[in-house]
């Protein structure tokens, strides 16, 4: 199988069930937006420091597929195939992680910059392109249905990405550098 169909050079691309749309639509942007964001989320997967989080990070970008499949998807055709599932528990999992990250933090009192250390960094971009994901998906829900669930998973990731950011500077012992607002 080629992997050049050539059917996208007038501008259209198919979504699952068959409609032609452009690839410059809201939808398209939202599934493109979380298929980089699970570019990234592979990025910090491969980051040294999360070695111990890798398992969990594929655990993300599975989901991430998942989210882009549903995203993907004409909400006005009937589906012969099945799509893969997002669960409440899927939420709750993130949630976990975060309190669980959070036990070795210290309190939060500041703002912080992202930076201190390229792998921290990588996190705050991820996180940066899963709240652009959230909003392109909002944004798609006021004129086509999306799960609720899907942004619930995406406002999650985001607070995930930035506590395993704030893990990840603990773990190499970087000082978060704190916003000090010039007044």
């Amino acid at each position: 199988m080629k992997i050049y169909t050539k059917a996208g050079d007038q501008g259209l691309t198919s979504l699952i069930g068959g409609t032609r749309v452009p690839k410059s639509s809201l939808r398209i942007d939202c599934y493109g937006t979380v298929d980089e964001l699970n570019s990234y989320i592979g990025l910090l997967r491969d980051q040294e420091v999360n070695a111990p989080y890798r398992d969990f990070l594929k655990e993300i970008q599975d989901r991430l597929f998942t989210i882009g499949s549903h995203l993907a998807t004409d909400p006005g055709k009937d589906q012969r195939q099945r799509l893969p599932d997002l669960h409440a528990a899927d939420v709750a999992l993130l949630e976990a992680e975060m309190d669980r990250l959070n036990e070795v933090l210290a309190p939060l009192r500041e703002f912080v910059l992202p930076g201190g250390h390229a792998s921290v960094s990588f996190g705050h971009v991820a996180r940066c392109v899963c709240r652009r994901a959230e909003r392109l998906v909002i944004h798609l829900r006021e004129e086509s249905p999306v799960e609720d669930l899907v942004v619930m998973y995406l406002n999650r990731l985001s607070d995930y990405l930035f506590v395993l950011s704030r893990a990840m500077a603990h773990a190499l012992g970087v000082a978060e550098v704190t916003w000090k607002p010039r007044v």
